[in-house]
């Protein structure tokens, strides 16, 4: 069991979403307070999503807090009705886990770097295991703060992140189909985009969950407000996550990246040394390197860029710093043929293809009912009945059973604007004209239901 000092006076954070985040125990204020969590109020929560919906500025910090406060709530819940009985009993033992639930909760996504997903995907980094890394390495403040508790505890809150803490139900509170992570960030995710997409009825959830021996359920009489919430997710990614005009500007990013590191590695960077950078265009960076750098770090070298000799640099840093999104056109299987020549007339049309160029493919899956046999077979929502006997969601609901195990998503072909310049005349026209027929004869086009996103960024 593990324990920490109770603050003289609780502490509350003022929070848009859940009015009060309340901290009583020490060592959550002493972990809000590190270098390494402090940085997060630096990292956007939706990256290139503020280039769509401009209220989108919150931060992975008040994320952190609020996955923080909702498993605080859940934690209380389980204290006050399904305290343990007995060793054994598959009810929650409070004095056991709640700390490590707290900490794990507000420490989940410490790992997140810089425009985190594109980050990761041009420099190869990976946010969970530099999340362990934060919590274990014996360099960062946090690790000090956890070994104040006990010598291993670090590793205890690392195991909830790596899915192997010995109680599924703590494992399940941060990191399941419906968890403290996922109901804070489409609730304010929803708040500050400005959509009701997110909104569901999460005093509900909270209620109606209960540990069982393998995890959490939730009773029946709450069953349509977690259907609700199944709905709202699956809303949310179709309608914000997904959105090409984030994508778009997204590909911008990593492009400019790209561009970044070829011309260092080729020794043809401008007079600026973006030394921050360097770490990561050489491949060997330490943990020290990694925690250097936020969303600003970055935009500042995009400043620099803006003025570099290099035309593609600059031009790439003019078009993310000053929203020039690429613009896109779903393709399928069917019409996948056609992009090779596409590519080849943005390229006649003075483009360097293998940076104004790109596919990106964005999917999801809103539920998914266990199957052992998947790869990596997913947790699934237990509706627990009056005599404790369990079924999975998808067989009680057909709202959620319609698009249980379905993938959701499209795929998409970006483009610099220009190409669908209209022109009357000139030594390009023919090959905007070739380009704009496979667009508007239908051979590529956007999905139907939704405005052409060809015609208008949002």
């Amino acid at each position: 069991m593990y324990s920490s000092p109770l603050l003289p006076r609780e502490k509350v954070f003022r929070d848009p979403v859940h009015n009060y985040i309340h901290v009583e125990h020490k060592v959550i204020l002493d972990l809000i307070n590190t270098t390494e969590f402090q940085r997060l109020r630096r990292i956007k929560q939706l990256g290139t999503s503020s280039f769509t919906f401009h209220g989108a500025e919150h931060t992975r910090f008040t994320h952190s807090l609020g996955v923080y406060e909702l498993t605080r709530q859940i934690c209380d819940n389980f204290k006050h009705n399904y305290p343990t009985k007995e060793p054994g009993d598959g009810l929650w033992d409070d004095d056991a886990n709640r700390l490590v639930a707290l900490c794990a909760a507000l420490l989940h996504d410490i790992g997140h770097g810089a425009y985190s997903h594109t980050f990761e995907h041009i420099f190869g980094t990976n946010h969970e295991h530099i999340t362990t890394e934060i919590l274990t390495s014996p360099e960062t403040e946090v690790n000090q703060v956890l070994r104040g508790i006990a010598p291993d505890f670090p590793e205890q809150v690392a195991s909830v992140i790596a899915h192997t803490y010995p109680n599924p139900q703590v494992v399940q509170m941060i990191s399941s189909q419906i968890d403290a992570d996922r109901m804070d960030y489409l609730l304010r995710d929803a708040y500050n985009t400005g959509t009701k997409y997110g909104l569901f009825d999460v005093t509900r959830i909270l209620r109606v969950m209960r540990p069982y021996a393998q995890g959490i359920a939730f009773e029946s009489d709450g069953m349509h407000a977690v259907e609700d919430y199944i709905i709202c997710r699956f809303q949310m990614y179709q309608q914000v996550y997904f959105h090409p005009v984030s994508r778009g500007m997204e590909v911008v990013l990593q492009h400019l990246l790209q561009r970044a590191k070829f011309l260092y590695e080729h020794h043809q960077l401008g007079e600026l040394t973006p030394t921050l950078l360097v770490p990561f265009f050489e491949n060997d960076f330490t943990l020290h390197d990694y925690l250097n750098l936020d969303d600003g770090v970055l935009n500042t070298y995009f400043i620099y860029w803006r003025e570099d000799p290099d035309d593609t640099l600059r031009d790439l840093a003019h078009r993310f710093l000053d929203r020039k999104p690429f613009k896109s056109v779903t393709y399928s299987q069917e019409t996948r043929g056609l992009i090779p020549k596409m590519r080849d007339l943005i390229s006649q049309a003075g483009f360097d293809k293998d940076y104004y160029a790109a596919l990106n493919d964005s999917y999801d899956l809103p539920y998914d009912a266990y199957d052992p046999s998947s790869k990596e077979p997913k947790t699934q929502i237990e509706i627990m009945a009056e005599d404790g006997s369990l079924r999975e969601l998808s067989t009680l609901s057909m709202l959620v059973a319609a698009i249980a195990g379905r993938s959701t998503g499209d795929e998409r072909f970006y483009f610099p604007k220009e190409m669908l310049t209209k022109t009357d005349g000139g030594l390009f026209t023919p090959i905007y004209q070739e380009f704009q027929s496979y667009i508007h004869n239908g051979a590529i086009a956007a999905p139907q239901g939704r405005k052409d996103t060809t015609d208008a960024d949002v």
